[in-house]
């Protein structure tokens, strides 16, 4: 088991939840958090529930740091409307996780190292960076030198998850669009996440 797949199962175990809703996930049998004191429970104060829902939010977007995710929050509270809304538009407007919902990768966690190697490109033109924002009509698509690889190969044939509405998705070509920013209700998320937590833990 890799350094990277532990990370991944003790974000999943210390939530306590099915983050991405894999099957191959330790929560499934041990649906408490790691650790000698793990399986007791405690009651969770009203912080340490505005606490969890950053945490939830933030690792399933293959756990961003906390400066980038402070950085989206402070970006969707300057933009007009609900900033729990507005936070994820810009969630999901981000490259890897546009290339995640199109199942060109099995996690979000390739997703991301998928478009860093410079797999991707956007209108044509190569990009690497994972935090890229696509823009509405955007043509996303994979490289052709990248279109045969084991995974890509693999996660298009057998994918793990729809592909929203927002999204639309030629497998043939390895080619999609973003269609339009969604709301939170658009987004198929495996468990509820609530933003309008993570905005209260943040404005204090």
């Amino acid at each position: 088991m890799t350094k990277r797949v532990q990370s991944k199962n003790k974000i999943c175990r210390r939530l306590g939840v099915n983050l991405w809703g894999r099957a191959k996930n330790p929560i499934v049998k041990r649906d408490y958090p790691p650790g000698e004191h793990g399986a007791k429970r405690r009651k969770i104060s009203g912080f340490g529930q505005q606490l969890a829902a950053k945490q939830k939010l933030r690792g399933y977007y293959a756990n961003l740091s906390e400066r980038q995710f402070r950085r989206i929050y402070q970006e969707a509270s300057r933009l007009r409307g609900d900033t729990a809304e507005n936070m994820i538009g810009l969630l999901e407007r981000r490259l890897d996780i546009v290339v995640y919902r199109m199942n060109f990768v099995p996690t979000v966690f390739a997703a991301r190292q998928f478009v860093n190697h410079g797999h991707v490109q956007v209108n044509g033109k190569r990009v690497n960076i994972p935090s890229y924002a696509v823009r509405e009509g955007d043509a996303i698509e994979v490289r052709e030198k990248s279109k045969n690889l084991t995974m890509v190969l693999g996660s298009v044939q057998q994918p793990e998850r729809d592909v929203p509405e927002y999204i639309s998705v030629d497998y043939k070509g390895l080619k999609g669009s973003f269609v339009r920013t969604p709301k939170l209700a658009d987004v198929p998320y495996p468990v509820q996440m609530e933003p309008n937590l993570v905005i209260e833990y943040y404005s204090k």
